[in-house]
């Protein structure tokens, strides 16, 4: 029985009276009883399937802000864990307040919330009750005059869907961006509905034949797996088709199918046996199970041709890795059956899964603030919401880059040496310049020659501190031109 179908325990029954209480007369712009929206973000977390404290938190999370409960009544009825969460859930929602003008609303949301984060930060359950917080809200946003509708749209996509993006939340990351994007641009929303809607109509039978066909040379081979389907969402689709210039030829992974099997040993050969059905596509192979991407994700993607000319995506992951792929942090709470992050007062900082090492710096942080320690927030503004890109050596290797990043920062990156001795670099399998930007996807070939040595020209050609950093260092080694005085007459 899942979480969510069982009845509440005491203290989360006494959270529910509580908040229905307090909110008592309350109502919501759609004319709903107040209590509604609470009781919704309690469900949220509990199909998260998060801990208590959490649960219980998200039922209370707006009585600091809309009613006479104080901080100290919180603690008294339910502990000091809840009262803290609660307390963080408050505190990111003033920094909404105030912030009229679109214009410089968002870039000081930021600043706001990234302090406000770094305050909160020993304890990450904030921010996913407040992403549950936001879900509802989007799901109900219909409710809202125009303008407000806009501002809390264009709020999610800039803020909240990035941030559970960089938590793995995969599923939500798509609800928000979707729903959001739809009252960003509705014209825009609709077009795309409507051409996946169309594309998916005319490639479900192909689909249902590949599937049935992979399903088949699977079960021969005594693999264990279920297939599952996956349509590319109304925003993802926007955002690709911005990279490819509206080329709809250049989106081969519009629908996708997933291969989840028990382990890892069972990825790749199923890897293997798709690829001796179906002519892989150059360059379309991605194994972040070897290398995850920065937030944790693993799956191989695969892009194949098939007999009949229809291009299939496939993506192939273990059972948890589809879990974490769909709940990210939220799955990690549950298969790690703790809390993984310490009470804020104490000081403590618990150790993170790897891929989400940028939560342990914000802890890390936080404790430096506290401590009254001198901190550079810009650093970990850079890290909480600068764009990443993925690019790939031609061994297929997985390279993640700031966006904007040059074939200096690639070479640099992948090592000083070879970044020092750049003669040329393709991209895509063409020659192409050092000037031009690397986009996500590009596979990248960094030529190299003994003669060739570092040129302070390149600084132009670099964005990142570390390339940056490595061209200097060696441009201070290079032996400098002796220029003789001229003679005299």
């Amino acid at each position: 029985m899942s979480k969510s179908a069982k009845k509440p325990g005491p203290n989360l029954q006494h959270a529910i009276d509580f908040a229905t209480n307090a909110h008592q007369g309350q109502k919501r712009q759609s004319g709903d009883d107040y209590i509604s929206h609470p009781l919704a973000v309690m469900q949220i977390l509990e199909d998260w399937r998060m801990d208590d404290d959490t649960i219980v938190a998200g039922v209370l999370h707006d009585v600091l802000e809309d009613t006479p409960i104080t901080l100290d009544d919180l603690k008294t009825e339910f502990g000091e864990s809840v009262a803290f969460l609660v307390d963080g859930v408050t505190k990111l929602g003033r920094t909404r307040s105030g912030m009229r003008d679109l214009d410089t609303y968002l870039p000081s949301t930021k600043d706001n919330l990234l302090r406000l984060l770094v305050a909160t930060g020993t304890d990450i359950r904030v921010l996913i009750i407040k992403l549950a917080d936001r879900l509802h809200n989007l799901r109900t946003l219909s409710a809202l005059p125009p303008d407000k509708q806009k501002k809390i749209a264009k709020e999610s996509l800039e803020i909240f869907a990035p941030l559970a993006d960089r938590l793995n939340m995969g599923r939500l990351r798509v609800e928000m961006s979707d729903i959001a994007f739809s009252y960003v641009n509705p014209k825009r929303y609709q077009e795309l509905s409507n051409l996946i809607d169309k594309y998916n109509q005319s490639a479900e039978k192909s689909m249902k034949k590949v599937e049935k066909e992979v399903a088949e040379l699977l079960g021969r081979e005594k693999i264990k797996f279920y297939i599952t389907g996956r349509i590319k969402s109304v925003y993802s689709l926007h955002k690709k088709l911005l990279k490819h210039s509206g080329n709809m030829g250049e989106i081969y992974d519009l629908t996708a199918l997933r291969v989840i099997v028990d382990d890892i040993t069972d990825c790749y050969l199923a890897l293997g046996l798709i690829h001796s059905l179906y002519t892989p596509m150059s360059g379309r192979i991605k194994d972040y199970i070897a290398v995850p991407k920065q937030n944790g994700y693993q799956s191989i993607h695969t892009t194949v041709i098939t007999p009949d000319k229809r291009i299939v995506e496939f993506q192939i992951r273990t059972r948890e890795m589809h879990e974490y792929a769909e709940r990210g942090l939220a799955a990690s709470f549950y298969y790690n059956e703790q809390k993984l992050t310490e009470n804020y007062r104490t000081g403590k900082i618990q150790h993170l899964p790897t891929s989400l090492l940028w939560i342990t710096e914000l802890q890390s942080t936080a404790a430096k603030l506290r401590a009254g320690k001198k901190v550079d927030l810009k650093k970990l503004k850079l890290n909480l919401f600068a764009d990443k890109i993925f690019v790939y050596t031609p061994k297929g290797d997985i390279i993640d880059l700031p966006k904007g990043s040059l074939p200096l920062d690639f070479a640099y990156r992948l090592h000083s040496e070879i970044g020092g001795h750049v003669a040329g670099v393709k991209i895509n399998g063409k020659m192409s310049s050092l000037n031009k930007k690397l986009e996500h996807g590009d596979v990248v070939e960094i030529l190299t020659s003994k003669k060739q040595t570092a040129k302070a020209s390149w600084l132009d050609k670099v964005i990142t501190p570390h390339a940056r950093g490595k061209l200097k260092s060696q441009l201070a080694k290079l032996p400098q031109k002796i220029i003789k005085p001229p003679k005299k007459k």
